[in-house]
């Protein structure tokens, strides 16, 4: 796939800049919510999506937590899908320069080894390359942020603005899906706590078993020999 594919809506000519901008619109972002939010909640909001950007926490836990905490569904849902659209900004800006990030290189590497051997084996997913990258960025499963879909996007095909817009709706869908979601169970939870409880734990069993199912499904797809 051709890395320059499609037109860039940004001067791209200019490392300092393609590293930087994502880094400055989430911080254009935060200062924002810390001059209109109270103190309290402003730290807390920040502390969540400093959690949201290091392994393992991701949209499932931090979604829930922070509506538990008592921040608003729209601003937890919102500022989760932010991050994932800001991390799919910086792919699309500096895939080449993330290659030679030691950790997130190496990772990179893994991910595209890998992927492509499951893709040659079902090449029928091509025909949906675009709904299928909104629906990964939409659950919740393994390296399903803006990275993940940006290297998904690639193995398609796809050009990379077409996967950005693709992360962008998957991250805002997925989100307020689960700010929706959660709010709901912590209101039942409050109202009853017998019925909330049981219906969080009915949820949280049924995504684990997905969530075990698709490990194995790719496990047995890749094979041993790329573990």
């Amino acid at each position: 796939m051709d890395d320059h594919a499609g037109h860039s809506p940004f001067p791209t000519d200019h490392l300092v800049f393609r590293v930087s901008v994502p880094f400055l619109l989430g911080g254009i972002y935060y200062g924002l919510c810390f001059l209109f939010l109270p103190r309290e909640p402003a730290l807390l909001l920040g502390a969540l999506m400093l959690a949201y950007v290091i392994p393992p926490a991701g949209k499932e836990t931090v979604i829930p937590l922070g509506i538990a905490l008592g921040l608003p569904w729209w601003l937890v849902g919102t500022s989760m899908a932010l991050l994932d659209v800001l991390a799919g900004l910086f792919m699309a800006l500096n895939f080449d320069a993330a290659l030679r990030i030691p950790l997130l290189g190496t990772w990179i590497k893994r991910f595209m080894g890998h992927g492509q051997e499951y893709l040659s084996r079902r090449p029928w997913l091509q025909r949906f390359c675009f709904t299928g990258v909104v629906l990964f960025v939409m659950f919740p499963l393994q390296g399903s942020g803006g990275v993940g879909a940006t290297l998904l996007g690639r193995l398609l095909g796809m050009q990379r603005w077409d996967v950005f817009w693709a992360i962008v709706i998957g991250a805002f869908l997925g989100c307020y899906l689960i700010a929706l979601g959660s709010a709901f169970v912590w209101e039942m939870i409050v109202a009853s706590p017998a019925v909330g409880i049981s219906l969080a734990v009915g949820i949280i069993g049924t995504l684990a078993a997905a969530y075990l199912v698709y490990r194995w499904k790719m496990e047995k797809s890749v094979g041993p020999g790329h573990q």
